[in-house]
């Protein structure tokens, strides 16, 4: 068999591993022993399978593989944050960011956000990921590789927290890809791999409606976070091309019917630009616009990044100043705390910047 033809065994499930198994000749039970060092145990090599023996392994080597993720550069900032850059198997690159919360015990995490595709066809002009265009989807293998290759450099630096919160908010819309990052979800979550609760992951999304609906109905239990970033339709449209396909209008229904299936809060990003969607109109706006919605707003400074010099960041009494009058128009909203900035924290930013280098 080809290496080009190989199967991925980290974008395997139970049933598909069982499939595999009973291909190969091998009873049943082998799936869970070979789903437990894929998914619970993470190992990087198809050897390391130690109780499958020698027979079963060479028959795994000369038809699946775990894909390789290379680890091609690693920041850290100052905060404790550390951001990834991975090469994939066919040479694009790809990231994510980790983030250590350590408050006291009970709110000690290390929390992963994760990349859902190499680029990203959105076009957002304030994020770097949208400015390098849409490459391709991930696999669910590759999805969830971030995870298991972070817990490896996390066991090497001597931290015994493993990743235990998930944010689909790197590279790309996981929307526009739905089914691998459902698959992936759902890999992180299984009882025999890494135990990752529904709730301690959130997907963030552009706001594409029908696919939001389409997550609706599978009624999953995990957070919705919504990328607004502006309170009326001009404003988002100017920023975000997505808005002439799905106007504020139509994202609100979308959202009222994600909260009528799951009852879950709805989060709202809101990045912050000076000058543009902080003033004292647009917290009116906001109001109306979200009447009725269980939901909370995340304010977040701005980030600039390559070639949007246009948007600057407010200062700190601006931020806390607008966010006291969402408060008092009764909208729940507070600042998201940063991590991370110093170390070309933003989505796309550490990519872009190595293939430029190339």
């Amino acid at each position: 068999m080809s290496e080009a033809a190989k199967k991925d065994l980290r974008s395997m499930n139970l049933d598909d591993m069982t499939a595999l198994l009973k291909e190969l000749g091998q009873p049943a039970f082998r799936a869970k022993q070979l789903f437990g060092w894929v998914h619970e145990k993470q190992v990087q090599r198809i050897d390391e399978m130690h109780n499958l023996g020698k027979a079963l392994i060479a028959k795994l080597e000369e038809t699946c593989e775990i894909v390789p993720f290379a680890l091609e550069r690693k920041q850290v900032s100052k905060d404790g944050t550390e951001k990834f850059l991975f090469k994939l198997q066919d040479g694009n690159y790809i990231e994510c960011v980790l983030m250590r919360y350590r408050g006291d015990m009970s709110k000690q995490r290390n929390t992963l956000c994760i990349s859902s595709q190499v680029g990203c066809a959105m076009g957002c002009t304030f994020c770097a990921t949208g400015q390098g265009g849409f490459v391709r989807n991930m696999s669910a293998g590759e999805i969830v590789s971030q995870v298991y290759e972070v817990n490896h450099q996390l066991a090497e630096e001597g931290d015994t927290l493993p990743v235990g919160n998930i944010v689909l908010m790197g590279m790309g819309e996981p929307l526009l890809n739905l089914d691998n990052v459902l698959k992936a979800v759902a890999l992180l979550n299984d009882p025999q791999g890494q135990q990752i609760g529904i709730r301690r992951m959130t997907l963030s999304t552009c706001g594409v409606v029908p696919q939001m609906k389409t997550l609706a109905d599978k009624k999953l239990d995990m957070v919705l976070a919504v990328s607004l970033h502006a309170p009326n339709d001009a404003l988002r449209s100017s920023v975000m091309p997505v808005n002439n396909r799905y106007p504020l209008a139509e994202l609100m229904e979308g959202c009222r019917y994600y909260q009528k299936q799951t009852k879950n809060r709805i989060s709202f990003e809101y990045a912050l630009i000076a000058g543009f969607n902080d003033q004292p109109e647009h917290v009116q706006q906001l109001k109306t616009l979200l009447k009725g919605l269980d939901c909370h707003l995340n304010i977040i400074p701005v980030n600039p990044v390559a070639n949007t010099a246009q948007f600057s960041r407010p200062d700190r009494k601006q931020v806390a100043a607008f966010v006291k009058a969402l408060q008092n128009a009764g909208l729940n909203a507070s600042v998201r705390e940063e991590k991370g900035t110093d170390i070309d924290g933003a989505c796309g930013q550490l990519r872009g910047k190595v293939i430029k280098e190339q």
